[in-house]
């Protein structure tokens, strides 16, 4: 670690030692002379979150998923109703289509198609092959701009890996469901779910396969490895900086304490080859699993070693079951509610458990001081599938929240219910731009999330 003696603080400052770098949150120590507000404003996050297998939209006059009346006085419905505490920063968007997800000529495919469609706008490739085709998606867009600020340009996250290559739904190559991210139109973004791996990717420093056995097998923290350096930047700081450190060096180690846990479960006897991903597994309980993907991710954004992601809550046509509330079939086979009240109501509480799992996320952001505000204030995601009614594959009508205060330029507390039908690329060609990223178009969009009716005023403007 290089520390310099004058007053400011590197906001690149790491934390270095055998096998580790370890990034800092942003301390007061970093912005003297320069305002909170200007340096966190010029820090630009995006994420986006999708869930497979559409979600229960209405019945009987019960909407489960879309808000009844549009505006700032909405009422959350049954699935938006774990996001009650962020309500401030929530803008539920309903009445915006996919249409690139349709046939148009291909057959049936609607699941790999919204899979592949959400995040660019462009019909995929029918093809059974490696040879896949779609575009480049809004994430790998802000990628290009806000990564070549960071360690990481991206992260690419979720929890169902498979790699499931070969005939797929209809003829379409498997590999359109492995992921929501394309870095090209050709080339595909794989999802890492392993928690170690995610790990190493954020604080690894080039340690060797024995090394990474050696420190398994001791129960070594990284933390220890930059003991000595951690103990000099801590005697440096103010006192509030200090505590802000040393809330984020115990949020490393309870994280990595999970990680170990994990990893107890494998009989570790000699170092996996050079090159090779580090051992590890994933938690056999969802809840864990998903909660230990997104603790990563808000370390990640503390640090600063990334200001994109994407996380899949799950793959299209996914059989996982959730016995933990009532529903011990597959996902996609309870996605087939048949227009049944207690089915559709069964499915609607599947997608509510997903909405807890973010709030999780979300809580997480909020309690984070950042500069001026938190980390949620500072950033803007986008939650949502390419599905809306699972019964029927619709692409009409798609479920999507834009969430976060995108560092002031975004109001929530809006139901905004748009009109015809227009392309969810204008929604992504919108959030580009509120981050600073500014292409022509994003696939299909045909401009910008735009009202002129005072009642439905921009949140985005």
């Amino acid at each position: 670690m290089t520390f310099v003696t004058r007053k400011a603080l590197p906001r690149r400052t790491f934390l270095r030692g055998m096998g580790a770098a370890i990034g800092l949150p942003l301390l007061d120590a970093m912005i003297p002379g320069v305002t909170a507000q200007t340096l966190t404003a010029s820090i630009r996050r995006l994420g986006f979150l999708y869930v497979p297998n559409g979600v229960s939209m209405n019945h009987i006059g019960v909407n489960y998923w879309k808000p009844t009346t549009a505006g700032n006085d909405f009422e959350l419905s049954p699935i938006l109703a774990p996001l009650a505490p962020f309500r401030d920063q929530l803008t539920v968007v309903s009445g915006m289509s996919l249409p690139m997800a349709e046939s148009l000529g291909d057959g049936s495919g609607d699941h790999t198609r919204a899979c592949a469609a959400w995040l660019n706008g462009t019909h995929p490739l029918k093809t059974e092959g490696a040879d896949v085709r779609a575009g480049t998606t809004a994430d790998q867009m802000a990628a290009a701009v806000l990564g070549k600020e960071t360690a990481l340009p991206s992260l690419e996250l979720g929890i169902d890996l498979e790699y499931l290559v070969g005939i797929g739904e209809n003829g379409y190559s498997q590999l359109y469901q492995n992921t929501i991210s394309w870095r090209t139109p050709t080339t595909p973004a794989p999802i890492e779910n392993i928690p170690r791996i995610v790990f190493e990717r954020l604080f690894g420093d080039g340690s060797t396969a024995a090394e990474r056995l050696s420190g398994i097998q001791t129960d070594r923290s990284i933390l220890d490895d930059v003991g000595e350096e951690m103990s000099r930047l801590l005697s440096r700081l103010g006192v509030r900086d200090q505590a802000r450190s040393n809330e984020y060096f115990e949020a490393i180690r309870e994280v990595e304490k999970r990680i170990r846990k994990l990893e107890s479960n494998f009989e570790l006897t000699q170092p996996p080859p050079e090159l090779a991903q580090p051992p590890g597994g994933v938690p056999e309980d969802y809840a864990e699993h998903v909660k230990l993907m997104f603790d990563l991710q808000w370390i990640a954004y503390q640090a600063d070693l990334t200001r994109v992601f994407t996380f899949m809550f799950g793959r299209e046509l996914g059989g996982r079951p959730y016995p933990e509330i009532g529903i011990p079939e597959g996902h996609h086979a309870a996605s087939h509610h048949g227009n049944r009240p207690e089915d559709m109501e069964r499915l609607a509480r599947l997608n509510a458990y997903h909405m807890e799992l973010f709030g999780h996320f979300l809580n997480r952001l909020q309690s984070t001081p950042e500069g001026d505000g938190t980390l949620l204030d500072h950033t803007l995601m986008l939650y949502g599938g390419g599905l809306s009614d699972s019964q029927l594959h619709s692409h009409v009508d798609v479920p999507l929240a834009v969430v976060g205060g995108g560092s002031g330029k975004v109001k929530g507390g809006r139901h905004m219910a748009v009109t015809g039908n227009p392309p969810m690329s204008n929604l992504l060609v919108s959030m580009l731009d509120k981050v600073g990223v500014h292409p022509e178009r994003v696939g299909d969009s045909t401009g910008k999330v735009d009202f002129s009716d005072p009642d439905f005023s921009d949140p985005l403007g």
